[in-house]
């Protein structure tokens, strides 16, 4: 079956809202002036008001201004859990994006109102994955007839619905700390993976910690009739890659590992999983957002340290500890611009209207698409 390329519409950042997106660009409500000098204390009052009624999550790649005011910080799937153990909170500030507020959603109480401060903190990589999309892969691997022999896992970096896709075709999600015994699970199951939607921590997770080869790697692009693939293809391989990327990890390149030792003699190289092959390829180690911070708390005073991971973090670790040589592996800046939308006039407003009781930015996941996605989620929370 030849599946038709969709053309998809092209919003201007701040003008107008598709709904049917994984995340929106409205944002209600009057924010404060960013030069406001009271904002700070404006957050600390609204904060103090609502007391054991609100709890605060600040994502690690969060900017300072706003990670000061979170009473938990974490990877997205840590603080989706700490959000579901404080089911005595009643609204929960979610300071990431939008499909981490969606899972903290799925796994709090009924009760419990999930607010993202600013709706158009989304996540590229997650939207490069749509249900629709997915559907019609799923549609390609059964005119193939190999759709029996898939097993979906899609990353915990992708939205509601594909979390949902997963679930009801009897497959799970991962995050970069478990993606190897997701992996592990899902060849238990069947023969092959559909590996969604970031290619790379499937290719490395695949090829250097589970003994494949880069033969056993295909990429489905989307965008093309039937993926770009044959049906040969679909069949010999074990691996169904999604062709989506992190904008942030994706833009290491194997020069910025190459300049960086010449740069800097006996430099450590510490890359998320998330980056190309040929970088992790470059690099000394290899692990989660949570791994690279312990990873840099344990190191010897005056070791060096080329950190591949979001810059809120790393000039956060650098600062933290100055007795290391803690610096970005690239030497063009790069934030995570929609992590960064985030910012301290959003947080006061959703605070603030919190306060007087007026819930803002909800995020409601429909009852539906919550059942399926926490079936992939409890399948993840049931791994070896």
């Amino acid at each position: 079956m030849t599946t038709p390329v969709r053309d998809l519409p092209l919003l201007l950042l701040g003008r107008g809202a598709d709904p049917d997106s994984e995340r929106g660009v409205d944002c209600p409500g009057d924010l404060p002036p960013a030069s406001d000098p009271a904002l700070v204390e404006r957050a600390r009052a609204a904060k103090a008001a609502l007391g054991d009624r609100v709890f605060v999550l600040g994502h690690h790649y969060q900017r300072d201004e706003v990670i000061q005011f979170a009473d938990v910080t974490g990877d997205s799937f840590k603080l989706a859990r700490e959000a579901a153990a404080r089911p005595q909170a009643p609204y929960v500030v979610f300071c990431g994006v939008h499909f981490m507020a969606e899972s903290a959603d799925i796994l709090t109480a009924d009760h419990q109102r999930v607010v993202l401060p600013d709706l158009a903190a989304g996540c590229s990589m997650a939207d490069m994955a749509t249900f629709d999309q997915v559907e019609e892969c799923w549609e390609v691997l059964e005119d193939a007839g190999v759709a029996d022999d898939v097993v979906p896992v899609t990353y915990m970096n992708s939205s509601a619905d594909i979390k949902a896709f997963v679930g009801r075709h009897g497959g799970t999600v991962c995050t970069s700390s478990n993606a190897r015994r997701a992996l592990e699970w899902a060849f238990s199951k069947g023969s092959k993976v559909l590996f969604l939607p970031d290619q790379h921590l499937g290719r490395n997770t695949a090829v250097l910690e589970m003994g494949l080869s880069l033969d056993d790697c295909v990429v489905y692009n989307p965008h093309r009739p039937d993926g770009g693939l044959t049906q040969g293809q679909l069949r010999d391989a074990k691996m169904l890659l999604w062709r989506g990327h992190c904008s942030v990890h994706g833009r290491f390149s194997k020069e910025s590992v190459d300049e960086v030792r010449a740069r800097v003699p006996g430099v450590n190289v510490l890359v998320h999983p998330e980056c190309r092959h040929e970088v992790v390829l470059g690099a000394d180690l290899i692990g989660s957002t949570e791994y690279i911070i312990k990873t840099i708390e344990s190191a010897p005073s005056g070791s060096a340290w080329a950190v591949g991971t979001e810059l809120n973090l790393v000039r956060r670790l650098a600062d933290a500890h100055p007795d290391k040589n803690v610096m970005f592996l690239d030497r063009t800046v790069c934030f995570c611009s929609t992590m960064n939308r985030i910012d301290l006039p959003h947080l006061v407003w959703a605070l603030e209207s919190l306060a007087r009781d007026e819930v803002v930015n909800p995020i409601e996941v429909d009852p539906e698409t919550a059942h399926y996605a926490r079936v992939a989620l409890d399948q993840m929370l049931a791994l070896p």
